[in-house]
């Protein structure tokens, strides 16, 4: 026989109310409440039942989260993150990847036509937040990333300008003085790249060092090949870099695999540090030290927005501007020799 709300409700010592917000997350529940709720949840096997549930609340239990790449290592992880997040509320996440279009933005936001999220998370490369904001309505929206919502929605993203500062003067600090910087997207208006350039230089003239065009290298995508070919141009032009401050560790990676090709030892000849910390960087030769953003709570943080959203009976809700900690992570492809 399976368990009732309030056969968990009693095994907790708490309201079949407080039960009920921790189960749908529609309303904020003490750390340690919310423990006690989820093992008597465990405990007992309850499931909720989610067709009444949303027959009652006008409600799917379904959301959304339209991401630029599957296959990238980063956004992978992060979706990973944010569907266990969203399984603690009961939701159900339906994830699809826009290649960082504008009409695939559009067309997830919009839902073709008819709806069947109650909300939805996305990480935007092409539209403008008004135009993210404007399709979107009355369908409530989290971003994920640096495109500024001008308090149009909720946003949740790292302090890039910070990072990249913190992982150029990281490398200065080591006597570099020829810090190159790979993964500049001039095509893109989601505003990352810029960012981490920002900080970059900030670093840089910091230093007294004159920021260089010749040493920042554009690139069409952040994958390996695109770091490695970009590694090979600074060589080729005779750019010479010590460091090199790479905007992904994927482009970082394919640094580094260029890097070996010529003979340059990492990190005696050039120093390298990406941005993600994805698990490859931890198994790569030597190991990669780089910017690891909080992704853990990246997704609780979003998570949390979209459900503030979702349950409140308020629709004039201030937009909330998120900003979540980074660390820098120093391995072996920086470290002193």
């Amino acid at each position: 026989m399976s368990s009732s709300l309030k056969d968990v409700a009693a095994r907790a010592g708490v309201s079949a109310r407080t039960v009920s917000n921790v189960v749908n997350g529609s309303a904020r529940v003490a750390p340690e409440t919310r423990r006690r709720v989820q093992e008597a949840i465990d405990e007992l096997g309850y499931r909720p039942n989610l067709a009444a549930r949303s027959l009652r609340a006008g409600r799917t239990g379904i959301i959304g989260l339209a991401i630029p790449e599957l296959h990238s290592p980063y956004f992978a992880e992060l979706a990973g993150l944010l569907v266990d997040e969203a399984r603690r509320r009961s939701w159900t996440v339906v994830i699809d990847q826009t290649r960082g279009g504008a009409e695939a933005e559009r067309r997830l936001l919009t839902g073709d036509g008819g709806r069947v999220m109650d909300g939805l998370i996305i990480s935007p490369w092409a539209l403008p937040a008004e135009d993210i904001t404007a399709a979107a309505r009355p369908l409530p929206v989290v971003l994920l990333g640096e495109r500024s919502p001008h308090g149009l929605a909720d946003r949740v993203a790292v302090d890039n300008v910070a990072a990249a500062d913190e992982a150029t003067a990281h490398l200065l600090s080591l006597g570099r003085r020829r810090v190159a910087a790979i993964g500049l997207q001039p095509h893109l208006r989601n505003g990352t790249a810029e960012l981490r350039a920002e900080g970059y230089r900030a670093a840089l003239r910091r230093a007294g060092i004159a920021p260089r065009p010749a040493w920042e290298r554009p690139v069409t995508a952040l994958h390996r090949s695109d770091g490695a070919r970009a590694m090979a141009e600074l060589l080729d032009a005779g750019a010479e870099p010590d460091a090199v401050f790479a905007f992904s560790d994927e482009l970082a990676l394919g640094a580094l695999h260029t890097a070996h090709e010529r003979g340059l030892r990492v990190p005696q000849d050039v120093a390298v540090v990406g941005f993600d910390d994805i698990e490859d960087g931890r198994f790569s030769h030597p190991t990669l030290t780089t910017v690891s953003p909080d992704k853990g709570q990246i997704a609780a943080r979003a998570l949390q927005c979209l459900a503030d959203r979702i349950y409140s009976p308020r629709h004039d809700l201030p937009a909330a501007d998120l900003t979540v900690p980074h660390r820098l992570v120093v391995r072996g492809s920086s470290g002193t020799v």
